[in-house]
């Protein structure tokens, strides 16, 4: 799933360091090993490719970087995200990658397995609080400790509702403490056939389809997962993921509170006012914002679970540092995601609106700015509470596309979740063999 748009484009930064200068420093511990040495010239050019241009990374950041360190020297390349996706492939199979880039977190968990990105551990324990930062900020961590990654921004999700729906009905708003029944239970309240032609005008949810904001939330909710902790196997078969897929499905099958996926197509239900909740990805805000600037909405956090837990899907896109970059150049990529992590370019970051940042002093000033949503605590305290990717591994990509169709039949009602599941449960893990 393309992130925050941060997933539907990408930043290729690519630092291509030449030095002017000789002075040489050794610094301790190193990226990959147990020493790096690093060149410090006075002048290293920088090469940054932004697919998707300045629409996903702030060109505040950029231009902030640029004037804290005028000694690097930066050449911008943009390019659309698939157009950039497609031609890394190949600039990693010629051995000339860019120094650092981003795209998403399974992709960079990956790209470590197969030695292409840096492992950035090393440099985080050198120069980094971690306490600083929220949890998202080792979303690219692996089991054995190595960091793969530092977040361009995170997208977590909150349930949005529209007020006008619940004043109508008389319905309280939800809370930060609401749990999924009480959204089941509210749903079917103003799930309404508001012209006695038989047919429903207003449904009290829109259940997706999609990972992050369909049946993600729905197996996590029941205490259920895609994959076992060690995202080595499949769990599809667990009988509390096939009670999450049970219930997701039911919000269109049995509850009917939801518009079917294909009724979905050609519409936006929540922005058509024809729907009373959803859960939406903090980046959805920019659209709603802009294309129904009149429509009174605000957020609550991801409900609690049935199994008295909350879960905050959280789509994470990576900056990774090429590991055969030259020692100078990885050293330049690692103090511009040191300026990226930085307060300054953590609240450009937050101005963009385009995800949330990492550092908490951003984030605690995000929720004071005056656009909506109000409660724009239920994405920031939401994540720092409850955040978590998708069950994602280095196969990430492959297995989900093997899981999509079936998941859809299950939406649909094609099969059912028991047998769907089992279905899922052997494609899914032919998958994770595969790529052992």
């Amino acid at each position: 799933m393309k992130m925050f748009k941060l997933v539907s484009a990408s930043v290729l930064i690519a630092f291509s360091a030449t030095a002017c200068s000789s002075d040489t420093t050794t610094v301790t511990p190193a990226a990959s090993t147990s020493t790096v040495t690093t060149n410090t010239p006075k002048e290293v050019n920088l090469k940054i490719g932004l697919p998707g241009s300045y629409d996903i990374t702030s060109k505040k950041i950029i231009d902030g970087f640029q004037a804290k360190y005028p000694n690097i020297k930066l050449q911008i390349e943009e390019a659309p995200w698939a157009d950039f996706t497609t031609k890394i492939v190949t600039n990693i199979a010629g051995n000339n990658a860019p120094d650092i880039w981003f795209q998403e977190n399974a992709v960079i968990l990956g790209y470590g397995t197969r030695g292409v990105a840096e492992n950035l551990e090393p440099y985080m324990k050198r120069d980094l609080k971690t306490e600083d930062y929220i949890e998202s900020l080792l979303s690219a961590k692996t089991p054995d400790g190595k960091i793969f990654g530092i977040p361009h921004g995170v997208n977590p999700n909150a349930l949005v509702y529209n007020k006008k729906i619940f004043q109508q009905n008389n319905i309280p708003f939800p809370t930060d403490n609401w749990t999924f029944q009480d959204m089941i239970d509210a749903a079917k309240k103003l799930t309404k056939d508001t012209d006695g032609d038989g047919k429903t005008d207003i449904y009290g949810f829109q259940t997706a389809s999609s990972i992050a904001q369909g049946w993600i939330p729905w197996i996590k909710s029941t205490g259920g997962s895609a994959l076992d902790a060690g995202m080595s196997k499949a769990t599809f078969n667990d009988p509390k993921t096939v009670e999450g897929l049970t219930r997701w499905a039911d919000t269109i099958l049995k509850d009917k509170i939801s518009p079917t996926r294909e009724m979905q197509t050609n519409q936006n239900y929540f922005q058509s006012e024809k729907t009373a909740m959803t859960f939406l990805q903090y980046s959805g805000q920019v659209n709603l914002n802009k294309n129904k600037p009149d429509l009174d909405w605000d957020v609550v956090k991801v409900p609690i679970g049935f199994d008295g837990k909350r879960f905050v899907p959280t789509v994470v896109n990576q900056w990774l540092i090429y590991s055969k970059a030259k020692p100078e150049a990885k050293e330049a990529a690692w103090t511009f995601l040191k300026y990226y992590l930085s307060d300054e370019a953590q609240t450009f970051l937050s101005e963009s609106g385009a995800s949330l940042p990492v550092k908490k002093t951003a984030l605690a000033a995000l929720e004071k700015s005056s656009n909506k949503p109000a409660n724009k605590q239920a994405f920031t305290k939401g994540v720092e509470e409850a955040g978590g990717t998708l069950d994602e591994n280095p196969s990430w990509n492959q297995w989900r596309a093997a899981a999509t169709p079936i998941l859809n039949d299950i939406l649909d009602g094609k099969k059912a979740p028991t047998d769907g599941a089992k279905e899922i449960q052997q494609k899914v893990q032919a998958v994770l063999d595969e790529n052992k």
